[in-house]
């Protein structure tokens, strides 16, 4: 995972905050070589997205980029600070909805992000510099939870929690699948092909029998050794339940 380091925070603030308009010269902006970013990184991944590299897609030298994005470490807090910001483009948190609702839509709309953009699953979390996207998304989702009954350090808690869910078993669902090999369609594949020599290797096999169990129903069930994106949607459940419990309200049962 990679770390976000080397950025210049003041600088930063700078380069999300103010106005930027179309530069006369070069015809970009701080906002257009963000987004043309984003789009390089959602088609290539992180690692593609160089000052050359962006210089080139913009028809710029890469000279050119710098009063608009400062650094590479900059570019990236850009690029996330956008992509926070269109976050509930795809998704929106629906007028009049309940709260199990509104709270399975803030999941939904950063798990949809996340397949959007899964690139933002290589950056290891760390201590941002709130944007106009980031504030943006923020009360959004903070507006999701306000006045169900959950104090302040509630709200914030259990967004935090949520978030985290999303983050994390979309980060997982991404390792599964880039670990297949060529050839390998499922995990069942990658199974068929390794259950022999472990098997072998462990010998006896009454040794572990509650994992044993429980992975050989999880792959009868799911056809999957792991499955990330179920534990989402089981992890969404089971918060659901426990906003409820904490709010004094049944339950739905999602989470069991």
């Amino acid at each position: 995972m990679a770390k976000r380091t080397g950025v210049d925070e003041f600088k930063l603030i700078g380069l999300l905050w103010r106005d930027s308009p179309v530069s006369p010269r070069s015809g970009i902006s701080t906002q257009s070589v963000t987004a043309l970013a984003v789009d390089l990184a959602d088609r290539e991944g992180l690692d593609a997205v160089t000052i050359r590299r962006l210089a080139e897609e913009a028809g710029v030298t890469a000279m050119a980029l710098y009063p608009h994005i400062g650094g590479r470490a900059e570019l990236i807090e850009l690029m996330l600070d956008h992509v926070a910001g269109v976050t509930y483009e795809a998704v929106t948190i629906p007028e009049g909805a309940d709260w199990r609702e509104r709270v399975t839509a803030i999941a939904e709309a950063n798990w949809a992000s996340c397949q959007a953009h899964p690139w933002i699953t290589d950056l290891a979390a760390g201590r941002p510099v709130p944007g106009p996207g980031a504030s943006t998304k923020y009360e959004t989702e903070l507006r999701a939870l306000d006045g169900i009954g959950l104090t302040d350090v509630e709200m914030e808690h259990t967004l935090t929690a949520l978030l985290s869910l999303v983050q994390g078993t979309a980060r997982a669902t991404r390792a599964a699948q880039d670990s297949r090999l060529p050839g390998e369609d499922h995990d069942t594949d990658w199974w068929s092909n390794i259950e022999p020599a472990l098997t072998t290797a462990i010998g006896d096999q009454t040794r572990f029998p509650t994992a044993s169990r429980v992975s050989r129903t999880l792959g009868e069930q799911t056809g999957k050794a792991n499955d990330p994106e179920g534990a989402y949607r089981r992890g969404v459940g089971l918060i659901l339940d426990g906003i409820a419990k904490c709010l004094g309200t049944p339950t739905s049962g999602n989470g069991r």
